[in-house]
């Protein structure tokens, strides 16, 4: 363990569990070990009774995560402009530990990873496509205006709707809880935790129960966040190596996939952050604006850049109305469960695991840099890499064979209606080559599938080893060094976990699950607000402390003085 590490009197000191809370370690594993055997063994009655319990968060409470994403939101971009921007995120006289490339690629990595690459062709697609083959409209914000023809104006409203839920309603998810970790674990000195976010309201008590309550909560929505991602993700590898190689997308496949993926991210968490994490999450930026550039050099760019200020301003224009809308009428109320609530809860839910990570490479930037570089920096690069994936196939759409009403057309609307999303970005490759303003170009096709599925792997290896080594962190009570041996054990456990749910069929179910965790993690985010608020009220310079005082200005102690 780190010997830097001020909570050590917290953690064993001999035995097994030596660097870890023992009986957070013990509670954690225990708890996901039932919740996998429960679902491996039960699997239809765990994915009903997952489902019946999201069904009811999304049919009673769409409201409340409605309200919760826009009071987050102006939260933040209010606390952006505050007298209180200028604090660091440590001592006053603290600088950050990384510079602004490596920062802005790992917080990147692992606050998006790999869905942009599942879902940057395949969400626009499913906006602009108008049959409402799944029971209920598309895109009900472009119906509700008319657009109903696959022209131009329903692939703006298409590009907007996908800009809404990836851009700032998510991302001030990331930075509120980020910037709550990183104030008082650096700021403040107490564990790099969850937990630590409630002192103002807890006290001493976020050492007991319902501190250990908190923790494990995040570290259930990390591991199964992690295991469901590597198992449905292993599909989209195995769809990339059918395409580059003709291998069968099989069942020995992906395990097989599971396992390497398992094997490089562990590897990474030994290395540290400052090596393996901070390295690979940059190859992952150079891979991807090599794709980028490919589709547009290769694609439409002309037309894509200019759809993309156009659907850049139309999104800036009414991202707030689009925030309040609260669908009524019922084909409206599914569309918006399916996809915005599911939305909101899935980024909900990935809060703690993405904010921790992002707290722990912000040490020593101002809350203003912090919240600025978290909230707006990865949401434009999201916002153009969605427009250059989703625009180049509703471009083809538009203009191969007729367009999509046509038979024979780019096909990738048919493979999102048949819901072989692994399949829409493969097939936006292939036809890059045979529209390409520069000739026939589809020998370029299979080295952009091959470039795209390193993508796909290394961007689930930045998730994976981000992940593992907040778990760790948080079972070590904020150590920013875990302990190797635990990084190994939980590293084996998250792909051994994702590898039993894959052969039971029980992926989706748990995804199901994770996303109905987020109910209680939203009353924790909002208590964390008003702890920050507290905190930053009652001490609003928040001096740097001496040596010899026991607490700060506004009552925090200092975990140092505190007994086991």
């Amino acid at each position: 363990m780190s010997e830097s590490n001020p909570n050590s009197h917290l953690v064993a000191k001999s035995g097994f569990f030596t660097g870890l809370h023992p009986g957070m370690g013990t509670a954690a594993k225990g708890m996901i070990a039932f919740f996998v055997i429960f679902t491996v063994l039960n699997v239809d009655l765990a994915g009903g009774l997952y489902k019946s319990v999201r069904a009811w968060i999304e049919g009673w409470f769409s409201w409340y995560y409605i309200s919760l994403l826009i009071g987050v939101m102006f939260f933040c971009f209010w606390l952006m402009v505050s007298k209180f921007g200028k604090l660091r995120l440590g001592d006053d006289d603290s600088r950050p530990e990384f510079g602004n490339f490596s920062w802005f690629a790992m917080l990147f990595s692992a606050g998006i990873g790999v869905g942009i690459l599942f879902f940057g062709v395949a969400e626009p697609i499913f906006y602009f496509d108008n049959s409402g083959a799944f029971g209920y409209p598309n895109n009900p914000h472009a119906d509700m205006v008319g657009h109903m023809e696959m022209d131009m104006l329903r692939a703006r409203d298409a590009m907007r709707v996908a800009f809404f839920h990836w851009g700032f309603h998510g991302w001030a998810l990331y930075v509120l809880v980020g910037l709550c970790l990183a104030y008082f674990g650096f700021r403040k000195k107490l564990p790099l935790t969850m937990r630590s976010t409630l002192y103002p309201i807890l006290g001493e008590r976020i050492y007991g129960p319902w501190g250990h309550l908190v923790d494990l909560l995040a570290v259930f929505g990390s591991v199964f966040g992690i295991a469901t991602s590597l198992g449905l993700g292993s599909t989209q590898i195995a769809t990339g190596l059918n395409v580059l190689f003709g291998l069968e997308v099989t069942l020995t496949l992906k395990i097989v996939l599971i396992v390497i993926v398992s094997v490089i991210a562990t590897a990474s968490t030994v290395s540290g952050v400052a090596r393996g994490i901070r390295f690979i999450s940059e190859w992952n930026i150079w891979l991807s604006i090599a794709l980028l550039l490919a589709f547009v050099v290769l694609g439409p760019g002309k037309w894509l850049m200019a759809f993309f200020i156009t659907s850049l301003g139309d999104y800036l224009w009414n991202f707030i109305p689009m925030g309040f809308w609260t669908a009524t009428e019922a084909p409206n109320v599914a569309w918006q469960g399916g996809w915005t609530i599911f939305y909101w809860g899935w980024w909900i839910a990935w809060a703690p695991l993405v904010g921790i990570f992002i707290a722990r490479i912000s040490y020593g930037r101002t809350i203003r840099e912090f919240m600025v570089g978290v909230l707006c920096v990865p949401t434009v690069a999201v916002f153009f890499w969605l427009c250059m994936f989703g625009g180049t196939a509703i471009w083809q759409e538009m203009h191969m064979a007729g367009g999509p009403a046509a038979e024979g057309g780019a096909g990738i609307i048919a493979t999102v209606r048949n819901w072989e999303l692994p399949g829409a970005l493969y097939g936006t490759i292939a036809n890059i080559g045979q529209t390409s303003w520069m000739g026939d170009m589809s020998w370029t096709a299979w080295p952009l599938s091959l470039l795209a599925t390193v993508l796909l792997v290394s961007w689930f290896v930045t998730s994976a080893d981000s992940g593992t080594l907040v778990i760790t962190t948080m079972l070590s009570m904020g150590d920013e060094n875990p302990p190797n041996k635990f990084r190994i054990i939980w590293g084996v456990g998250i792909g051994a976990t994702a590898i039993a749910l894959l052969m039971s069929g029980g992926l989706n179910a748990l995804q199901t699950a994770l996303i109905a965790t987020a109910f209680p993690i939203s009353f924790l985010i909002m208590a964390m607000v008003w702890g920050l608020c507290k905190s930053l009220r009652e001490d609003p310079t928040a001096a740097p402390m001496e040596a010899e005082q026991a607490e700060t200005p506004d009552g925090t102690h200092l975990t140092q003085d505190l007994t086991a």
